[in-house]
């Protein structure tokens, strides 16, 4: 007797289409959700990222390691968000610990986007082969600590447009009131009136910067991994927190503007100094009883560990002369912290971020007029009764010589903030596909000037 058929078609036909259809419906489907994976997490930072649930992020979180004391750290960091009283941070961490950890992660794919935030001297490898592997990269700074590391990420942001993904440095002080005050203020011509290109003794923006070895992180004293005081894995001061400084000014002067550093950018000069830390300091910081092999070559007679880790660039934007220059010392003053100071130089004013013992070590914004005449104080109060429609609460109070911007604490987040902040601008570019043509070039930009500027600064 021949086989059944039903149309021409035997039943073992339609036998096997069931059979694929209830393997298809029974098989994991891969959540379409943006999905974090997080690699060798060695600073903080990849921690402060998660201290926040995001709407629209799939809870599980992949970690790739190896093992050790930072990721130890990184783990309990976010087992202290995880189990606050006050929203929590329930992610669903899956570890997975071992020397071959990035192989792994690029291979299995289990998330697709990564949070980088350790090691400098490997990110920026770690950077090109997660673009190569079709992988969005949401990086601390600095992307890049030496010309070849710019290379590198040139390189990456290329392959990333191919490939259709989103290469992003977390830039949280974009999201400080006091920097985002002073950008608004500087466009109101009324106020600021124009830029001033200033020269290269006096220039027409600096900012400065000032950072801490020792220092509490969420209520905790920091740990720092020893290859922290090694610039060859962690970078010059001036090719770290001067990334910083040089996005917020083509931020706040160019907003919205391509830079060009082929021809957007001269560098006047550039230096570097060293800062010193007692052998005490360092074992108060790090927690070792003695200086690794990689850092003997920097401890003097005298067991001091001196490091380059501050440093100055002089340099011309779109015409504009610029100074931006960061130290770091040991340990803040009491009642302190790390600090920002910021200059912009219009026709009619100077708008100034102070941060120091007057202001006890809190981020105040200041106008000094040139002129302070009615006309001037009308312009002023017309745009700070503008400006409180989108930041509600902003006054102006009189000070000697000018003016202070009073800005309510609800306004002030604190700086681990902002890296939600960051975090949700960046899931809002991967929902859009694509993030605003300016901020490639501008990155690539800051990153030509802070390798350059090393170079310059070593006497190459």
């Amino acid at each position: 007797m021949g086989r059944i058929t039903y149309r021409n078609r035997p039943v073992s036909f339609f036998i096997l289409t069931a059979l694929l259809l209830i393997s298809s419906c029974s098989a994991p489907v891969k959540d379409s959700r943006v999905t974090f994976m997080v690699a060798d997490p060695g600073h903080f930072h990849a921690a402060l990222v998660l201290k926040s649930i995001y709407q629209d992020v799939s809870p599980k979180v992949f970690v790739y390691a190896p093992d050790g004391p930072e990721l130890v750290d990184f783990s309990t960091r976010l087992q202290g968000y995880r189990t606050r009283t006050e929203s929590p941070a329930l992610w669903e961490i899956k570890e997975f610990r071992g020397p071959d950890f990035f192989e792994r992660m690029i291979k299995e794919k289990p998330g697709n986007v990564l949070i980088l935030a350790g090691n400098n001297r490997k990110k920026t490898d770690y950077i090109l082969k997660a673009v190569q592997n079709g992988i969005n990269v949401f990086s601390d700074k600095p992307m890049a600590i030496n010309s070849a590391n710019f290379n590198q990420l040139e390189k990456a942001f290329a392959i990333a447009r191919k490939k259709g993904v989103l290469l992003y440095d977390i830039m949280t002080e974009r999201f400080e009131i006091t920097s985002l005050l002073q950008k608004e203020l500087s466009m109101i011509p009324e106020v600021y009136g124009n830029q001033l290109a200033g020269s290269s003794k006096n220039p027409g923006v600096s900012s400065e910067s000032v950072h801490h070895f020792f220092k509490f992180v969420s209520g905790a004293r920091l740990i720092r991994p020893p290859w922290f005081f090694d610039t060859e894995q962690e970078g010059e001061g001036i090719t770290d927190v001067t990334t910083h400084l040089i996005d917020l000014v083509q931020w706040a002067c160019f907003p919205d503007q391509i830079i060009d550093y082929h021809k957007d950018i001269q560098i006047s000069s550039a230096r570097h100094w060293k800062t010193d830390i007692r052998r005490d300091q360092f074992m108060e910081v790090t927690g070792l009883t003695s200086y690794p092999e990689y850092l003997i070559p920097y401890v003097n007679s005298d067991s001091v560990l001196q490091i380059f880790s501050n440093g100055e660039i002089n340099y011309r934007l779109k015409g504009i002369n610029v100074r931006v220059s960061v130290t770091w010392n040991y340990k803040p003053p009491e009642g302190g912290g790390d600090t920002h100071y910021s200059v912009m130089k219009g026709t009619l004013a100077r708008l100034e971020i102070r941060q120091g013992p007057e202001q006890k070590f809190k981020p105040e914004l200041y106008i000094f007029p040139e002129n302070a005449d009615q006309v001037y104080l009308d312009g002023l109060s017309s745009a700070i009764e503008t400006l409180s429609s989108k930041y509600p609460g902003i006054s102006v109070e009189t000070v000697e010589n000018g003016y202070q911007i009073i800005i309510p604490d609800s306004m002030r987040p604190g700086h681990e903030a902002h890296f939600a902040q960051v975090t949700q601008n960046y899931l809002r570019y991967l929902t859009e596909g694509s993030l605003p043509p300016w901020e490639v070039p501008n990155m690539l930009a800051k990153y030509w000037l802070t390798t350059k500027a090393r170079e310059i600064s070593q006497g190459r």
